[in-house]
Formats: structure tokens, C-alpha cells, sequence
């Protein structure tokens, strides 16, 4: 929980992340009426929180300001959150790709930015959230900016941006990627004569299962493969098609490499 939640929140776009996050927000106890979306939609987002379709004439003090449209859109509200924020706003940003800097050139001088990373997980509190603020940006504001991130999962802060797109690749597209092994796990298994049905919820149930043992065991998960792959056994004999050549790793390291080099590649074009 938050002991003490912003003054007012506003949220510029509120999408799939930034839905799952205020999702989780109300349900920890954020006061609906505190949050105002813009939306030019204008479609509801949340019982009690207001939604606006153009921005209003100024923010009120003490508030936290959440970056949360599509990257490539930033730069058209811009000017407008010049505007209307004042110099005890917070900005929050999840814009994949766009860096400190980036957002400095373009926001009041001296605001105080924290970039943040959430995975879609936030919505039920077991996300990841990376968190960034370069030199300029105040002690209290990193502070604020962490405990506002805690309800929904594990907040890590990351000294260098220049990792920052590796811990999006990671934390960021890694639940993707998990969610195509589950299903690639069902879809194995129905090819060697399970009903499809069946094999999914197998699959799904066995990495629940298994993800929950390997945050609780307090042991490496590598070592509970190897304690699971009992010699000459049926799980050793699959394991030795996973390690052969390191393929797994290797194909996850090519994985992790395309996604960071794309977010590298959308903060060069921003």
C-alpha cells in the first residue's frame, strides 16, 4: 500500500499499461475522484474517475503526471504539458524509448522526471517496475515515484539508462515472451496427441505452479531444474534437448538483443 498517495493524478492516455497500473491503483485504495484521465476518446476508464478530452487551463499543485499515450504521440501533447504543468508536478514517464533527455528537451525546465518501465503483470500486483531519474531530478520526487510503484510488484531502480531498454527487453516484453511458452508448451503437447483443450490447461497450470515454487524456493531456478532432472530420468532426457548448445539461452539472448536493439532504435528516431 501507499502511505500517502498523490495529491492528484493525471494520466495523459491510459491504455493497456497505464490501465493495468491505475487498475491496481484504485484497487489498493487510490481515491477515484483524485484521478483525471485525458482521453480524446472521452471513453470511461474507471467508476469515479473523470475523463477529459482536451487539457485543462492548469494542474493543481502536487501533481503526478503520467506520461502513458503511445511514444510517437509525445511530441504532439508536449507543448501542452508545458502549459499546464506546474513546478511541483511530477512526470512519470512510460514511454518506451524516450530517454531523459528527450524528455527534458521538451518539458519545463527543472521538472522533475522519473522514467519508468511496468509489465502488464502491475495489474494484479505482481509486475516489475524499472525505474530511472537522472541528476536534475529530485530526491523527493525518486522517492514518491518509488512508493507510488510498490503496489504493483517488484520496483527496481536503474542507475544506467543506457541499460534501461536491456531491463524493458527483459522485465518489460518478457511477459510476451513467457505467454508464447505456455502456449507453445499446450501446443507441444497436442501435436504428440493430447486434446488441444486439455494440453493448454495442463500448460498453464505447470508454469503457474512452477513460477510460484521459484519465487518462494529461495534457490536458484537452475537449481531446481537440475534437482527436478533426476539422472537418466524422463525430465533429464527433455532437459538435455534444451541445453544442447545452450539453444535455449542463445535463443533468449537473440530475443532479448532484437527488443533492446528496436528500443535503442525508437530513441534514436524519437
Amino acid at each position: 500500500m501507499v502511505d500517502a498517495w498523490p495529491q492528484h493524478l493525471f494520466m495523459v492516455g491510459c491504455g493497456n499499461m497505464a490501465g493495468q497500473m491505475l487498475s491496481r491503483w484504485l484497487a489498493c485504495g487510490l481515491d477515484p475522484a483524485s484521478v483525471t484521465v485525458l482521453r480524446p476518446s472521452g471513453k470511461p476508464v474507471a467508476p469515479g474517475v473523470e475523463v477529459i478530452t482536451h487539457f485543462p487551463a492548469r494542474l493543481p499543485d502536487g501533481t503526478a503526471l503520467i506520461l502513458g499515450m503511445k511514444p510517437h504521440q509525445f511530441e504532439n501533447v508536449a507543448a501542452e504539458l508545458a502549459k499546464v504543468a506546474g513546478t511541483s508536478t511530477m512526470f512519470i514517464s512510460i514511454l518506451a524509448g524516450t530517454t531523459a533527455a528527450q524528455l527534458r528537451a521538451a518539458l519545463p525546465k527543472g521538472a522533475n522526471i522519473v522514467r519508468v518501465m511496468p509489465n502488464t503483470p502491475v495489474g494484479v500486483g505482481q509486475g516489475v517496475c524499472a525505474l530511472y531519474a537522472d541528476e536534475l531530478t529530485e530526491l523527493a520526487t525518486r522517492s514518491a515515484a518509488e512508493a507510488l510503484m510498490r503496489p504493483l510488484g517488484l520496483a527496481e531502480w536503474i542507475a544506467d539508462e543506457a541499460q534501461f531498454n536491456l531491463v524493458t527487453a527483459l522485465s518489460g516484453c518478457g511477459p510476451a515472451y513467457l505467454f508464447r511458452f505456455i502456449d507453445a508448451l499446450g501446443i507441444a503437447a497436442a501435436r504428440l496427441g493430447l486434446p488441444e483443450d486439455q494440453a493448454a490447461r495442463l500448460a498453464l497450470a505447470t508454469v503457474r505452479g512452477a513460477s510460484t515454487l521459484a519465487v518462494e524456493a529461495g534457490e536458484s531456478p537452475g537449481i531446481l531444474a537440475d534437482r527436478v532432472a533426476s539422472p537418466g530420468g524422463m525430465t533429464r532426457e527433455g532437459m538435455n534437448v534444451l541445453d544442447a548448445g545452450e539453444s535455449l539461452i542463445s535463443l533468449l539472448t537473440e530475443t532479448l538483443r532484437a527488443a533492446r536493439d528496436r528500443g535503442e532504435e525508437m530513441a534514436r528516431k524519437a
